[in-house]
């Protein structure tokens, strides 16, 4: 048996064992990197610690620990109050505000995983406050980021047409970025009937206005009487029998009043935004620097903090992520892509890279797949029966579409988001819907792109 094989083999059996077993699948995916590494692959320590994204352990620890802080002096629920009055109360526009809001910030030129790092956290304040299904909303944020994605002056495009242009291939792009993008609007369409959208569409946040009937919570009720705690159901304290509408009455005053460390705090989250998109930053780098900055003015809130960083998220994706940097190592994602390019059914081969794409990518880099695949593709192009600019934005869209996995970088970030969830069944429920796309999506695109001979 090859090592490639043994290394995929090993991999499908760490699944197994962190689905039947409540073992965290990043130690189990450590494990297995220094099983495989050190017996199959022959890597010594650095080797197999080569693949450890320390860049994206920094990003989950500082952005999550930026956001606790945030949530521990109560600016996030003070960002959802003025949110809600912006947009006029209708909850079910919240979802698509995200949408759209990630998408241009990566069509202007953020980096995909930095703009989800930003609207994320306050995307699933509003989701657990108003009853919104964080799959839902996480999908629509991840979603976003990836249908602005690839417009010419984004960091995907840019990349890609670059690829293009280095292989000498015929290229779109504007074909590229329309193709992208439509593909995550039906997709976010599509998860937002799927996950409760058009209920939300019944339900109207009133701005300081009761509906008739609606009972009135008192400022002093405890915590667990505000309307982030409770079901959306229509008999909620707050919420009108007749109209199910929720009312911004049910807040506490103090949520709604600005304090110097929410002052403070609202400063440092603009200071992230300008330096990641204006001063090219490291999103993690710069949220961790600013988070300490905060810590150190108000120390308790740090301390309540501190807790909330998602510790056993952060092992479960740097673990998994490291053991597919032995994979690369050992060249087991090169063989499978070489494997399937050199099948003599052009069509055939087209498809299988566009799964070989979705499924890696699901748990590494999109950038770095796609730099693989769009070179392999080059031999059977060559041929002239698959159209090259249908074939690189179906490679595109299917190695990118998949980022709602919790193993990839945007995913384990809407993961960690996520406060006042159950992460164990977040966590499922982001695979199950990462795998449905990853099943889904790239016949889809094949069918659409390819088969028509699109370029």
């Amino acid at each position: 048996m090859s090592p490639e094989l043994i290394s995929i083999l090993v991999l499908v059996v760490v699944f197994v064992i962190a689905t039947t077993r409540t073992v965290n699948m990043g130690a189990l995916a450590f494990a297995a990197a220094f099983v495989v590494g050190e017996l199959v692959a022959d890597l010594d320590a650095d080797g197999i610690f080569a693949g450890f994204p320390g860049d994206l352990f920094v990003v989950l620890v500082g952005v999550t620990y930026l956001f606790a802080i945030a949530r521990a002096n109560g600016t996030t629920d003070w960002l959802v109050h003025a949110s809600i009055r912006l947009v006029r109360g209708r909850v079910a526009l919240i979802p698509w505000v995200m949408f759209a809001l990630t998408a241009a910030l990566t069509a202007i030129g953020a980096v995909s995983p930095a703009a989800v790092a930003i609207v994320a956290p306050i995307a699933l304040s509003f989701a657990v406050r108003y009853g919104i299904s964080p799959l839902l909303m996480g999908a629509m944020v991840v979603h976003g980021a990836q249908g602005g994605g690839f417009s010419p002056i984004s960091i995907y495009g840019t990349i890609v047409n670059g690829i293009v242009e280095r292989e000498k291939l015929p290229g779109n792009e504007l074909v590229l970025f329309l193709g992208s993008l439509v593909v995550n609007i039906v997709i976010a369409g599509v998860v937002f009937v799927l996950f409760g959208g058009l209920k939300l569409g019944r339900t109207d946040v009133a701005a300081g206005n009761r509906p008739a009937g609606a009972a009135r919570v008192d400022a002093a009720a405890p915590r667990s009487a505000e309307p982030r705690d409770l079901p959306p159901a229509a008999t909620a304290p707050g919420t009108s029998a007749h109209t199910g509408t929720l009312t911004a009455v049910a807040a506490e005053p103090d949520t709604i009043r600005l304090t110097p460390a929410r002052t403070a705090t609202l400063i440092t989250l603009v200071a992230l935004v300008v330096a990641v998109l204006v001063l090219d930053l490291d999103a993690g780098l710069t949220a961790i620097t600013l988070a300490v900055l905060l810590s150190t003015a108000w120390p308790e809130d740090s301390r309540k903090a501190l807790g909330q960083i998602a510790w056993s998220t952060v092992l479960l994706i740097c673990g998994v992520l490291t053991y597919v940097g032995v994979l690369d190592e050992m060249g087991t994602i090169t063989w499978a892509g070489e494997g399937v390019g050199g099948i003599g059914v052009p069509l055939l081969a087209a498809v299988l890279l566009c799964y070989i794409g979705a499924i890696v990518s699901a748990f590494a880099s999109s950038v770095g797949i796609m730099g693989a695949l769009i070179p392999l593709a080059v031999p059977f192009l060559a041929q002239g029966e698959i159209g090259a600019v249908g074939m690189v934005t179906a490679l595109a869209v299917s190695a990118t579409v998949v980022d709602v996995s919790p193993f990839s970088t945007n995913g384990a970030l809407v993961l960690a988001a996520a406060p006042d969830v159950d992460r164990e069944r977040f966590f499922r429920q982001l695979m199950v819907y990462g795998g449905i796309v990853v099943a889904v999506v790239p016949a889809a695109v094949w069918l659409v792109m390819i088969v028509p001979g699109w370029g």
